[in-house]
């Protein structure tokens, strides 16, 4: 059924917020990047534009970074912006295929909060895990540097969606793999264009695969479980 009034909307995202916070409240996360330390570089010192997959959606709940989502204009996206707001999280509406203008611009300029931005390049209609050109785009146009992070779950529900969309199961596990932030030059051209989205997605995908290896091993040996070997070494745990 879909909803259309907006109060309708505001309630049923009012609800769904409330037991979304619950439901990942409960979930643990762990986290490492490339070269050992908890971030890249210091996300409170600097501002970065994330990229996830759009079928963990759901992971920057369990983290709760400031930062600010794009979500479609479509009429499914309002549902979604609207408990991403009652999370306390901001929300930019727009994407490649509505609205991306202006979203570009509000990305871009920024309201001077100091917020982070989190961008699901393969949405919001995938194909999926395929990346876009937009996020190269705010990247460069704003100068902040992407942070490919990809997501594992030692437990999970799949909706039969065309991204396979991941439901984290109650006190389950969230794993986090960060790749080295990607600064990308203004004033791309076509074949520069090209480059950094294959980069980007080249990166994101061997973040994901790390993510969920790292998740399966904690399936099978517990959740001290170490991560991956990267670089030829072994990263630490940390608890988020």
């Amino acid at each position: 059924m879909k909803l259309s009034h907006p109060l309708v909307i505001r309630l049923v995202a009012a609800l769904a917020a409330v037991v979304i916070r619950l439901w990942m409240g409960t979930t643990r996360v762990r986290t490492h990047c490339a070269d050992g330390r908890p971030h890249p570089v210091d996300p409170a010192q600097s501002r970065f534009v994330y990229a996830f997959w759009h079928e963990t959606l759901l992971a920057p709940i369990a983290v709760r970074p400031k930062a600010r989502v794009l979500i479609s204009q479509h009429r499914d996206g309002e549902l979604i912006a609207q408990a991403c707001r009652w999370l306390g999280m901001g929300v930019i509406r727009g994407s490649t295929a509505r609205g991306g203008s202006q979203a570009l611009l509000e990305m871009i300029r920024g309201d001077g909060d100091g917020a982070h931005l989190a961008i699901t390049p393969d949405g919001p209609r995938g194909p999926r895990r395929e990346l876009k050109p937009g996020i190269v785009m705010v990247a460069s146009q704003s100068g902040l540097p992407i942070v490919p992070v990809g997501i594992g779950f030692t437990r999970a529900w799949r909706a039969a969606s065309w991204d396979r969309f991941a439901v984290p199961l109650p006190f389950s596990t969230l794993v986090g793999v960060m790749s080295e932030p990607i600064e990308v030059p203004k004033d791309l051209d076509r074949a520069q264009m090209q480059h950094y989205q294959r980069l980007v997605e080249e990166r994101l995908r061997e973040a994901t695969v790390q993510a969920e290896e790292w998740a399966a091993r904690m399936r099978t040996e517990g959740r001290n479980a170490q991560p991956p070997k990267i670089g030829g070494r072994v990263v630490a745990l940390k608890s988020a």
